[in-house]
């Protein structure tokens, strides 16, 4: 009940204080110089900032991880952005992960235990590979995936590293799109079907070793 609260809270808070407004690519363009500015004043400061920041958009299921991405490329360059997003994410999908195992699987499975039990089978041995082909593939939605593998089986270290290797590519991608932030109209420039198609090969070549146990 306490962590329901919490997240509530929030969530609420999110809406209520309209934060969402400055999580907007035009924000983001407005602003860029005096995050800039705020940076190079205490860079050290600004960094955990930034990084309870994302953790807390991730952790919460709340949009705006995407203009962070860009954001961070922005402002610490495209590695160093790509480095700190992964973290925040990584930090904010686990917990996501464990709040849906702690709040919800019990009750997910007294209610669908036939078809959680399906799914548990399916990924059962394989669980690393599937997970880097939900990460890299951007067709699955972040937030989603955290709330539906939470409800499985999978261990929390193979989630949390599957994670944390998953999304460096696309991160990056996001990254050095945002150390280019003058160069952009919109996020819809970014997912070019180029990009998209390179991630959803390398999604599928996470599955070969998967395929040929089976075949096998």
């Amino acid at each position: 009940m306490i962590l329901l609260i919490v997240i509530g809270i929030g969530i609420a808070s999110f809406y209520f204080l309209d934060i969402k407004e400055y999580l907007s690519f035009e924000s983001l363009k407005t602003n860029r110089d005096r995050l800039n500015t705020i940076y190079q004043e205490n860079s050290i400061v600004f960094i955990f900032w930034f990084v309870g920041v994302y953790f807390l958009t991730v952790s919460l299921s709340l949009p705006g991880a995407t203009v962070l991405t860009l954001a961070a490329g922005a402002i610490f360059g495209s590695v160093l952005g790509m480095l700190l997003v992964n973290i925040g994410a990584t930090l904010g999908a686990t917990t996501a992960f464990l709040s849906a195992r702690f709040i919800f699987r019990d009750w997910v499975e007294g209610k669908f235990s036939d078809k959680l039990n399906f799914i548990n089978r399916g990924i059962s041995g394989n669980a690393f590979s599937y997970l880097l082909f939900l990460r890299l593939v951007p067709v699955f939605p972040f937030f989603l995936v955290n709330l539906v593998l939470g409800l499985t089986q999978v261990r929390l270290s193979i989630y949390f590293f599957g994670t944390m290797l998953g999304i460096m590519p696309g991160s990056f991608v996001y990254a050095f799109a945002g150390s280019n932030l003058a160069n952009i109209n919109s996020v819809s420039d970014i997912a070019s079907p180029k990009v998209f198609g390179a991630l959803v090969l390398l999604g599928i070549f996470t599955l070969i070793p998967t395929v040929y146990s089976r075949y096998k």
